[in-house]
């Protein structure tokens, strides 16, 4: 037998039991081991406790604080505990039951809906003491014809139903559903439907300021039959007692636009229930998935302070866009800086953040203790769908932010001593020698914006400040110092000495940019250099005045681009943008460094040479015209990323 055939059969086996169990203990011994069965439920199902943290988090965000957010989701259970045993009771629900424990809150709209004579359609969420309503309706005095769906379990399904059924309600299943609701509706009967969880097929309308998914069938018999649309919303007030809220007949709008008359129509409905569940927001079933199908995507770049960093985990944030789009999705992108409160903070966070499991601690104690404490704040008091990070310091707070949210992770470069399965995507270099997973994006540089349109685009916009009027262009991209690497005066004054013998030569001008990195002598030293030189159409030093995508700009108008040797994030800019690329040898680069430029060398991405042969490169490149290789890593990372968006 299979596993889920066993869980049905003995399942249903046991329910029977601790059904006629419960009926003959007190109501309140019952209600108080629902309350506890649903405390069981919330300590042993990890997978929906952390779906009901998230969900809360989205509903009330930074108003609650983690501690608040983990009570009302232990309340959600809870109450979910007391609503299945209440279920097992429905048998024992009569009048003097119902007129004891029951209290209804516009009650006499349930007649103004009837009125009509057009039929009324009860309409809830999955909240509360739904269940309830066939015994209910059978009180008020009026026939009840409740719309379900099948569920997994058929004996657990038929249990259900038999339960549903016992006070007269009639069970309309998902099939050939349309005729049967309409033919109750002309006869003015009541039919049961639910609102939300529509699934693929709903209609996004805004749920706590995100739009959701919800259920549009209702609202398409209200509209075209004139039924009247009754709200309800169930909250217990203590163990057996249950206050009802009856709301409408809803009004309900019509225009020529059928399409918009559902949206605005199911948005003034989920706006009723909405403030019932801020009243009652245990009373709401939290833990599935309410936002799965929203039409909006939070995406967190997490920045280090390094401006590489953060182009490549926004060139991510642009391609993920780009794929949001395509599915009529929108994105707000937010930038934070995490802040650490001493350098063995940021240690000791990646060491816990190393040794924590699947379903590690939603409130991040870790981020508590290791963080500032407004950063702290800042950063939990939102709830993104996708973080995205670059770099070692920060891919512990990726790691445990897309925890907290259960947000999709995306970290560019080794996170660390933190396993690269802990995140949806990791993009690495080649030169890092990455494990082949599936999770594992092998790129030959860094990420970059940079692609034909772009530099089109960003073409375009410098032309109109620079004029150009030669054949041959040539773009210098000069970086800067680092931890291990110096531009020294005497290079720069060497490259300076090579491209104007070179310039000359070919009949050839020049664009150049610094980087904010750029030490204060080198850039004295091109202003002195390049300042007045005419063949320099463009000098642009970055900590005076910088012009936005300048580095795209040059790489768009050139036809041959120098770049210093330091900065990975700016060879691969260069790399990208379909030019031939030199790169001039200096001191002081790291082993991983050189291996970077050696795979990028060797494949013909770039050519290195000598400050002293510079000159001649340039021209031995420019007379042989090669075939220029370009990076193609974007297009690697976009088909990965697929599965992100």
């Amino acid at each position: 037998m299979k596993r889920d055939s066993i869980i049905d059969y003995w399942g249903c086996i046991l329910l029977k039991l601790i059904g006629a169990l419960l009926r003959h203990l007190p109501l309140c011994v019952s209600f108080f081991l629902g309350a506890r069965l649903g405390e069981l439920f919330y300590y042993l199902d990890a997978k929906h406790r952390k779906t009901a943290y998230a969900n809360i988090k989205t509903a009330f965000g930074a108003k609650l604080s983690p501690a608040e957010l983990h009570k009302l989701a232990k309340d959600s259970y809870r109450s979910f505990g007391q609503n299945l045993i209440e279920i097992l009771l429905i048998p024992l629900i009569d009048k003097a039951y119902i007129d004891k424990y029951i209290t209804f809150e516009g009650r006499q709209n349930i007649t103004a809906g009837f009125h009509k004579g057009k039929g009324v359609i009860l309409v809830a969420v999955h909240e509360g003491s739904w269940e309830l309503s066939s015994a209910l309706c059978a009180y008020l005095g009026f026939p009840f014809n409740l719309f379900i769906r099948q569920q997994n379990y058929p004996r657990l399904n038929n249990l259900l139903n038999s339960y549903r059924s016992q006070k007269g309600c009639r069970l309309i299943q998902k099939g050939n559903e349309i005729r049967e609701l309409i033919r109750l509706l002309k006869n003015n009967e009541a039919v049961g439907m639910t609102v939300d969880q529509g699934g693929k097929t709903g209609t996004p309308v805004e749920f706590f300021g995100k739009s959701a998914s919800m259920s549009t069938g209702a609202l398409k018999l209200a509209l075209r039959y004139n039924a009247s649309i009754i709200t309800a919303f169930y909250t217990r007030v203590k163990g057996p007692y249950v206050k009802v809220f009856l709301d409408g007949p809803v009004e309900i709008e019509k225009t020529r636009d059928s399409e918009k008359d559902i949206r605005d129509n199911l948005q003034r409905v989920i706006n009723i229930f909405e403030r019932y569940i801020l009243e009652h927001p245990k009373e709401y079933l939290w833990f599935y998935k309410v936002w799965k199908y929203s039409r909006e995507r939070d995406i967190l770049i997490l920045s280090d302070g390094k401006a590489g960093h953060l182009r490549q985990s926004q060139a991510i944030a642009g391609m993920l866009m780009g794929h949001l789009k395509n599915k009529a999705i929108s994105a707000n992108i937010i930038t934070l800086e995490p802040e650490f409160k001493n350098k063995f903070s940021r240690y000791a966070l990646t060491i816990c953040a190393s040794m924590t499991g699947k379903y590690c601690y939603q409130g991040n104690l870790f981020l508590r203790v290791f963080l500032k404490g407004a950063n702290y704040k800042s950063l939990i008091g939102i709830k993104p769908d996708i973080v995205i990070s670059c770099g070692s310091s920060v891919a512990p707070v990726n790691y445990l932010l897309a925890k907290e949210n259960l947000a999709r992770s995306v970290a560019i470069m080794r996170p660390s001593i933190l396993s690269t399965r802990k995140f949806d995507l990791v993009v690495m270099s080649q030169h890092d020698r990455p494990a082949k997973r599936k999770n594992i994006a092998a790129v030959r540089g860094a990420l970059n914006s940079i692609n034909a349109d772009f530099l089109r685009e960003q073409g375009i916009n410098l032309s109109e400040q620079v004029k150009t009027d030669k054949e041959l262009v040539l773009g210098l991209l000069i970086g800067g110092d680092n931890k291990s690497f110096r531009l020294s005066r005497d290079l720069i004054k060497k490259i300076a000495t090579q491209l104007k013998a070179i310039l000359e030569k070919l009949d050839a001008q020049i664009l150049i940019t610094t980087s904010r990195r750029t030490p204060q002598e080198i850039e004295q030293l091109l202003k002195d250099e390049f300042g007045a030189y005419p063949r320099c159409k463009l000098l642009i030093i970055a900590n005076e005045k910088n012009i936005p995508h300048a580095v795209a700009g040059i790489l768009a108008l050139s036809k041959i681009v120098i770049t210093s040797p330091e900065s990975i994030s700016m060879i691969s800019e260069a790399a990208s943008g379909q030019k031939y690329v030199l790169v001039f040898q200096a001191p002081g680069l790291g082993r991983r460094h050189k291996r970077f430029l050696k795979h990028l060398a060797q494949d013909k991405y770039l050519y290195l040479t000598g400050t002293g042969a510079l000159s001649k490169k340039v021209e031995e490149v420019w007379m042989s015209k090669p075939r220029i290789n370009t990076l193609e890593d974007n297009l690697l990372i976009n088909e990965a990323l697929k599965k992100i968006a």
